[in-house]
């Protein structure tokens, strides 16, 4: 497709939309992805979900991994925020091993999801995997069992989420990520343009979306 994979956007008169970009590997965007549905429903805001790659942003500024390692004091103050923004949310929490991990797979298969009904329901059970039991996402059969407690075929979705289409789709996702100024996740884009980054700008991001400002 010319020019990339670009989101639907709303016409006049429709719901007001927000894209939440995420990439499984981070941190901030499990909390992110467990409140985004309830509170953009609240607000009357319809949610885009669009996964992403973080390494070749990243690596267009010279990191060969999560800036939370290059700058070890700053890993160290995340760690400790997220067990506290994640105990206040009451939301189970276990330090992935390692970090950050590999996210081509998981973001693969969400985008096969999202493009069904269950993908809003696989996002948010690969982050648990992740981050609130420990495990790895980029293992396929992890990725599986996730898919089978889904009540899904996971040797067909995964199938799918491998085939060339599937991975042009991604490739253009982080593209377009790229164009739009994206330089870490969770990141919230309004229709008009306007970004929102972080955990904490969620908020924010929905009333500008439904209100302009």
């Amino acid at each position: 497709m010319a020019g990339g994979f670009q989101a639907p956007r709303v016409q006049a008169g429709m719901m007001a939309t927000l894209d939440f970009w995420f990439d499984f590997a981070s941190t901030y965007s499990y909390p992110a992805m467990m409140r985004i549905a309830p509170l953009a429903a609240e607000a009357g805001v319809a949610v885009l979900y669009r996964p992403f790659l973080l390494g070749p942003i990243f690596k267009a500024q010279g990191w060969d991994t999560s800036p939370f390692n290059v700058y070890e004091a700053k890993g160290r103050y995340m760690w400790r925020d997220l067990e506290r923004l994640c105990a206040d949310l009451a939301l189970p929490f276990r330090r992935p091993d390692p970090f950050p991990q590999n996210s081509l797979l998981a973001a693969r298969v969400a985008l096969i999801g999202l493009g069904d009904r269950w993908g809003e329901a696989f996002c948010r059970a690969a982050f648990r995997t992740e981050f609130a039991e420990g495990r790895r996402i980029d293992d396929t059969a992890m990725i599986g069992a996730v898919l089978t407690d889904l009540k899904l075929d996971p040797a067909a979705v995964l199938d799918a989420a491998q085939t060339d289409n599937n991975k042009q789709h991604l490739r253009q996702q982080t593209e377009e990520a790229q164009r739009l100024g994206i330089f870490g996740a969770p990141t919230f884009v309004a229709s008009d343009g306007e970004l929102f980054w972080g955990n904490d700008r969620l908020e924010r991001a929905l009333q500008w979306a439904r209100d302009g400002r």
